[in-house]
């Protein structure tokens, strides 16, 4: 069977054994007829709140939290829009924060492509800095000892609004909503302590689950405390075509996106698969390698202990150089050995969190990486194996696991949520 792989800008056509193989996907949903009219409808009568224009007052500053160059949230599209509803607020008293967390800044190509360059040319637009102090204001610490360290323009604006993109989270449970606060705004010290090994390694921090998911009630908490006037969640198809639109009290209209986007995304299995093919959902997703962890985090809940996973994810950010990513992988011989150190010295460092994580699943399989954006040898200082004809490897793998081998396949990887059934 010839399957499409989300890969890149342009994808990655690729022609597999039919037998044997099944093939995982969202449930696909058309995109909203008008995406203008439904943005507009959800801010004129949203879940929960006044509708968005009589949110804000001239003389007021309003701060808006945006998606950074790593998704796919189609602010282009939506600033407009939301901006037409504000437009008794004069530009230089709205603020368009980029939700960077602990992301490199964007460029401005970036931004302009991003968010379009008339937004750009007209309203200012602030690259959140995580690792600056000077730029953070601190609204007092959690009951469970997180200090809650964010943006001072967030903090000292007097209306506050996340636009987001849901999909399911490989730790958080779902994107979107709160996540735009934090880690989206937070401060360095803030993030780390939501990233940290106990918290990541908890078997309720993972796809899907947000209540009782300690990372995502601590980023809930964060987002109460610093105070969301409004809210605004979209759902995307594989096209990337708006295909719902939620918008109001930050936990109604997040709760709505959420379960929205957990049943077009589940998709249950039988039982295990010896072989299992994912992506990173194509670009901007699978941009670097510490992204593409994602894609391989689905395949990992539905291989066999000691199968494989095959990733396809472009990287053409590399695996990226900032950060910490790339050291801590060089820092240790193998994953295994990873997982130890951490659990000896207790204490997280920065990025930490994504190689435990990749180093959870390649204790359960192995994982072979298809790359165009990054040398054999740099996928293999990652602890992964290299791929040059995936076709051929998939093959070479159904062979050594025998006539019996199954393949599964995530054509748009973290964009499917799969499971094992009870049965399973």
């Amino acid at each position: 069977m010839r399957v499409e792989l989300a890969y890149g800008r342009n994808g990655l056509e690729v022609e597999l054994p039919g037998e044997g193989t099944t093939v995982l996907e969202p449930s696909y949903l058309p995109g909203v007829r008008c995406e203008e009219e439904a943005l507009r409808k959800a801010f004129r009568s949203p879940m929960g709140t006044l509708p968005l224009r009589e949110l804000a007052r001239p003389g007021q500053t309003v701060a808006i939290s945006v998606c950074d160059i790593t998704r796919p949230m189609p602010s282009s599209r939506v600033l407009p829009v939301l901006l037409a509803e504000l437009e008794h607020v004069p530009s230089d008293r709205i603020s368009i924060l980029v939700a960077t967390g602990t992301h490199r800044s964007n460029t401005v190509e970036e931004l302009e492509d991003m968010l379009g360059a008339e937004v750009v040319r007209n309203y200012p637009v602030i690259n959140h800095q995580s690792f600056r102090p000077e730029t953070l204001g601190c609204r007092g610490t959690l009951s469970s000892g997180i200090p809650v360290w964010l943006n001072s323009i967030w903090l000292e604006s007097d209306v506050r609004i996340t636009t987001g993109f849901v999909e399911p989270h490989f730790f958080a449970g779902f994107s979107g909503g709160p996540k735009l606060v934090a880690p989206g705004l937070a401060g360095f010290d803030t993030i780390m302590k939501l990233h940290s090994a106990p918290l990541i390694a908890h078997p309720k921090a993972t796809w899907g689950i947000t209540r009782g998911n300690p990372i995502h009630d601590a980023i809930r908490e964060i987002a109460e405390l610093s105070g969301v006037d409004f809210s605004l969640d979209v759902t995307l198809n594989r096209d990337h075509e708006i295909s719902s639109v939620h918008a109001g009290e930050i936990f109604e209209s997040h709760g709505s996106a959420c379960r929205f986007a957990q049943k077009t995304a589940m998709q249950p299995v039988a039982r295990p698969f010896d072989v299992v093919v994912t992506t990173n959902s194509g670009y901007p997703l699978d941009l670097n390698l510490y992204q593409s962890v994602k894609g391989m985090s689905a395949a990992a809940r539905i291989v066999r202990r000691g199968g494989a996973i095959v990733c396809a994810a472009e990287c053409s950010d590399g695996i990226p150089e900032h950060g910490e990513y790339r050291k801590l992988l060089a820092s240790t011989a193998d994953p295994a050995s990873f997982l130890d150190r951490i659990q000896r010295e207790g204490a997280t460092t920065h990025d930490q969190w994504q190689v435990q994580i990749q180093s959870q699943i390649q204790l359960k399989a192995r994982v072979l990486l298809k790359s165009d954006g990054l040398a054999p040898h740099q996928i293999r200082s990652a602890h992964l194996e290299p791929v040059g004809d995936l076709e051929a490897t998939v093959l070479e793998l159904l062979d050594e696991y025998g006539p019996d081998a199954r393949l599964g396949v995530l054509p748009q990887g973290p964009q499917t949520i799969p499971y094992l059934s009870p049965a399973g």
